[in-house]
């Protein structure tokens, strides 16, 4: 859960514990300030007599050093129980808001920590009352369209629909472009600089960072302004390891003599003769002094709060091997554009492409003794790397900072190493995750747009897998699935049990009597109401493959090989369930994994993309790990599922289920994984109907409260996707 741990995990000092205990923070409110109550890691703010129940109110306040990322969630406490976790807004810096109606029978605010370690650190906190109309103006500019429904309800009488509306319309966000993502949440002002400069003054044994920079011919102005990126830190306690890889250019030996010169931080070699960026680098590494290495090219730029982030989490974990940070692209003029906004670790996708780069920082002694970069894979020479470091390594040694801290120079004639030889930096990069696919028997193939795809290998004999499919009637959607089961799915040993949920058409049951002497399908009866958790688990006990597949009946299959790829993902110990890519009829896409938080408990990634489109920085072209699956055709081995208990049959009937589920095996220890290389089509909810009844929504509202209770700090912190993309939709946008 990378995004909770940026700011530090640190146990936090006696004195300032003692300090919070004695002083606690105070909130302005309507009527006076009132103080907070400390309460182990969380902060209370009693608000009985304020008369705010049923207010229309905004809430503000500063969750100190988060830099515009939520740490803490806040809750509203009813007559002594927690009530609705309110979703705060991002305003910049680290200034937050939250706007709306608070509840009847509010006693009190709770502020808490979204991950344990770190006590909650707020301030400026206020509670203002809203006027009727400021509140439709907020709205009206923010959602229109809800404005005019709320206010057109609200006159008809119908308070709750128009306060729900309103509400909705409030919580609405404007898509923001780039650059207004930079002047809100990635611009410094003086007294920012101030505050981390002395934040980093009065750390105990500062780390040393070395940066390494291998430089061979640049343009002179990209030199120039990477060498005073790393002179412009605001954490002082780095040194600069140059390395002229025999530039040609005198030039380029007189510009770094002159900043070496002028700043005893900075160490210059030559090399002899030209070596290439591996070996140059491997000489740089050879002069670093600090406990870890942070790589540079010679034209590209740091920004000036990298190597105190990087400080900062080294400091909160000193075990930490590797970080890396997001990143841009910027051109010749200086303009910032196309940020690549990151996971948290992902082994998956790191197979596929290297996603890491840039900023990435290594542990000295770690990359000592891997041997640096190795020459000959020249191109791929960083993705080598970091495929060789994280294998075997343990992922909560890797730290992924959510801040954009390295800007890649994508102007033309810049020099860079990675440019001069696709092809032969792609051959570099298959070879290298080869090598590290081989113990495991996997092997490495060029994937869609160049990338790799690693393909695990399925044992012989091939293990029997049990498909589960619950059904009522619709005997035209079923026969579908099956007869792509038995005649297009190229797989030896499959044992079908579709569970029965009271099927009562003549279409239904003479579809059962046309497999009824196949011996790979049993029909298991199970009636009562349709519960979906409680009708898959039947069928996992009545299943007698070591892999079990959940599948709805209105699943399209149209490749042979979809099966075999998921049931290789599976059967890897450290993989719970595996997800597909599922393609509506008209080949947009319905299933791309599920980012938490989206839509406040869950949502499918690039809902509605084009189905052979490749997503945000070739995310849907890619296996990758996520937080979950849908339900609609997840594997996963019959060990694992019974492990944490199968799917909530009691509390989660319908919805969300397969999230929960996912979520366990998490919880276990285990991986979750979405591949692009079993595609299906998903007639999605023609089954069932949509949720449009009375029932069905007040059955949906009881599931998401479930979630919401059961795991609000993981819907809240994605690790797979990152928390300053918009949780409006999963479509990786600001």
């Amino acid at each position: 859960m990378d995004r909770l741990r940026v700011g530090g995990n640190a146990p936090v000092p006696p004195e300032e514990a003692r300090s919070r205990e004695d002083h606690p923070p105070s909130a302005r409110l309507p009527g006076g300030r009132r103080s907070f109550v400390v309460e182990g890691e969380a902060l209370r703010l009693d608000l009985a007599g304020t008369g705010l129940g049923d207010a229309w109110v905004t809430i503000r306040f500063r969750d100190v050093g988060s830099g515009g990322i939520g740490r803490l969630l806040l809750t509203v406490l009813r007559d002594g129980h927690q009530g609705a976790i309110l979703s705060e807004e991002a305003l910049g810096g680290d200034a937050f808001a939250w706007t709306g109606r608070l509840p009847e029978g509010l006693r009190a605010l709770v502020f808490s920590p979204l991950a344990p370690g770190r006590p909650v650190a707020v301030a400026d906190v206020s509670i203002a009352r809203r006027g009727r109309l400021a509140l439709v103006g907020r709205a009206a500019l923010r959602s229109p369209a809800r404005t005019v429904r709320a206010v057109y309800w609200r006159s008809l009488g119908l308070k709750v629909r128009g306060r729900g509306l309103l509400g909705a319309a409030l919580r609405d966000r404007r898509d923001t472009g780039y650059p207004a993502w930079i002047r809100r949440f990635d611009t410094l002002d003086a007294a920012g600089r101030s505050r981390l400069r002395d934040t980093a003054a009065a750390w105990d044994a500062p780390p040393l960072i070395s940066v390494l920079m291998p430089v061979h011919d640049p343009a002179p102005g990209v030199l120039e302004a990477a060498l005073r990126s790393v002179r412009a830190q605001l954490y002082p306690h780095w040194d600069l390891c140059v390395v002229d890889d025999a530039s040609t250019d005198p030039a380029t030996g007189r510009r770094l003599a002159a900043h070496a010169a002028a700043d005893p931080r900075i160490r210059v070699m030559r090399r002899p003769v030209n070596g290439h960026i591996a070996r140059a680098t491997n000489d740089a590494l050879a002069m670093a002094r600090g406990t870890f290495v942070a790589f540079l090219d010679h034209d590209d730029t740091l920004a000036e709060t990298a190597l105190f982030h990087v400080a900062e989490a080294v400091r909160s974990d000193p075990d930490l091997v590797l970080i890396y940070s997001d990143e841009d692209k910027i051109d010749a003029r200086g303009r910032r554009f196309e940020p690549h906004f990151k996971s948290a670790f992902d082994r998956e996708l790191l197979y596929g492409q290297n996603y890491i780069n840039h900023l990435t920082v290594v542990r000295t002694d770690a990359l000592r003794a891997l041997g640096g970069l190795r020459p000959g894979f020249e191109g791929s020479q960083d993705h080598d790397l970091l495929l060789r470091l994280t294998a075997g390594l343990a992922p909560e040694r890797v730290r992924h900072i959510p801040k954009v801290l390295y800007h890649w120079r994508a102007a033309g004639g810049s020099g860079t190493f990675s440019d001069r030889a696709l092809a032969q930096a792609e051959t570099a990069r298959l070879r290298a995750l080869a090598e590290v696919a081989a113990p495991f028997g996997a092997r490495a193939e060029r994937g869609a747009l160049g990338f790799n795809r690693l393909v695990r290998p399925l044992p012989a004999p091939a293990p029997r897998v049990s498909v589960i499919i619950p059904t009522r009637d619709r005997a035209e959607l079923l026969g579908q699935v099956l007869a792509g089961l038995f005649t297009a799915t190229d797989y030896p040993d499959l044992n079908v049990v579709v569970v029965d949920n009271d099927s009562r058409e003549a279409a239904t049951h003479a579809l059962f009597g046309a497999y009824a002497d196949d011996t790979r399908l049993r029909v298991l009866a199970v009636p009562g109401p349709f519960n979906f958790s409680e009708l898959s688990n039947r069928g996992a006990d009545a299943a007698t493959g070591p892999v079990l597949l959940f599948l709805n009946n209105d699943v399209e299959i149209v490749e042979p090989g979809w099966l075999a790829e998921m049931v290789s993902l599976a059967l890897d110990p450290s993989v719970g369930a595996v997800g597909a890519k599922l393609l509506y009829p008209d080949g947009t896409l319905q299933h791309g994994g599920i980012v938490l938080g989206v839509g406040g408990v869950a949502g499918h990634s690039h809902l509605g993309l084009p189905g052979d489109e490749p997503g945000y920085f070739a995310r849907m072209v890619l296996t990758q790990e996520v937080s979950a699956v849908t339900g609609a055709c997840l594997a996963v081995r019959a060990d694992a599922f019974a492990a944490v208990g199968g799917f909530d049959a009691a509390h989660l009937a319908v919805a969300f289920n397969d999230v929960d589920l996912c979520l366990r095996l998490r919880a276990a220890g285990y991986r979750n994984v979405w591949t692009p290389h079993a595609r299906l089509v998903h007639h999605e909810s023609k089954s069932r109907g949509p949720e449009d009844t009375p029932e069905k929504r007040a059955r949906f509202e009881a599931e998401t409260r479930v979630m919401q209770a059961r795991w609000e700090p993981q819907l809240r912190a994605d690790p797979y996707y990152n928390p300053n993309l918009s949780r409006r939709s999963a479509h990786f946008r600001l």
